[in-house]
């Protein structure tokens, strides 16, 4: 059998590589529970809604400066919270029980209409300028063929009320598909004329060679509620933020357009 040498009583080599390895874990685990405590915390208790601390040393990470890839710094953490973006209520004064909406649940923030606060300015391309721009102001980006075009046909709504018109395609320059359709609202909606996006997952265009039968279906919201799509701020780019916000409106409708959609199915 091969040497092993000891330095001390039973601690020999084996005993040494043995610790090493526990220690750098351990270490390890460590760190990675430091870092994953970056953002999202102080915690809040359910029940009270008191800020639990965050911790100590050991436990949290140390504020570090990472730099944007658009230019500027953001410190984490930066021990501050998220400012109210939901509209809920518990249903009970028990920790884990369930939140319900308050108001407008279309417009409450909660369930499948939950959103992230995120930078309030349009995701960049690795050149430089904005990733989704609608076609009037993608260079380069053309529809092949009028059938796949979904350009001038009606929307559709979930209780078959037409809630306008597509005006135009926005595209995802770098991965180059349609992100969203533009709809100009009807009159059905309450607000007509105004312009506002459709995220495509949430769009079934339905092609067809007779103009009539041409159209987009949305199962997700009512044509009344077209009218509370989050708007943009700028008519030729989408900011990260509200993509979010746009994504969770269509999404929450999927839940709470209708009461009936709340209730079981059975």
């Amino acid at each position: 059998m091969p040497n092993n040498p000891v330095f001390a009583g039973n601690f020999d080599t084996a005993s040494l590589i043995f610790g090493t390895f526990v220690a750098f874990f351990f270490g390890l685990i460590l760190y990675l529970r430091r870092e994953d405590r970056r953002e999202g915390y102080p915690l809040e208790d359910d029940v009270t809604g008191k800020t639990e601390g965050l911790g100590g040393l050991f436990f949290t990470a140390q504020p570090k400066t990472f730099l944007l890839s658009g230019g500027g710094s953001v410190i984490k953490p930066d021990y501050t919270r998220d400012g109210p973006v939901a509209n809920l209520r518990q249903t009970t004064r028990t920790p884990g029980s369930p939140f319900e909406p308050v108001g407008d649940p279309m417009a409450a923030g909660v369930g499948p209409g939950s959103y992230a606060q995120r930078s309030k300015a349009p995701e960049q391309m690795f050149h430089g300028g904005p990733k989704v721009v609608p076609l009037r102001a993608a260079e380069g980006f053309w529809i092949d063929g009028k059938l796949d075009d979904p350009r001038g046909m009606s929307v559709v709504a979930a209780d078959y009320v037409q809630a306008g018109v597509v005006t135009d395609c926005w595209v995802d320059q770098a991965e180059a598909l349609i992100r969203y359709l533009e709809v100009e609202l009807s009159a059905e909606t309450g607000a007509a004329g105004r312009h506002v996006l459709l995220p495509m997952p949430m769009a079934i265009v339905k092609k067809s060679n007779r103009p009539v039968e041409r159209r987009v279906k949305v199962q997700s919201i009512l044509a009344k509620q077209f009218a509370g799509v989050p708007q943009l701020s700028n008519p030729t780019s989408v900011t990260i933020d509200e993509e979010e916000r746009i994504a969770a409106y269509y999404g929450g409708g999927l839940l709470y357009a209708t009461p009936g959609r709340t209730e079981p199915l059975l």
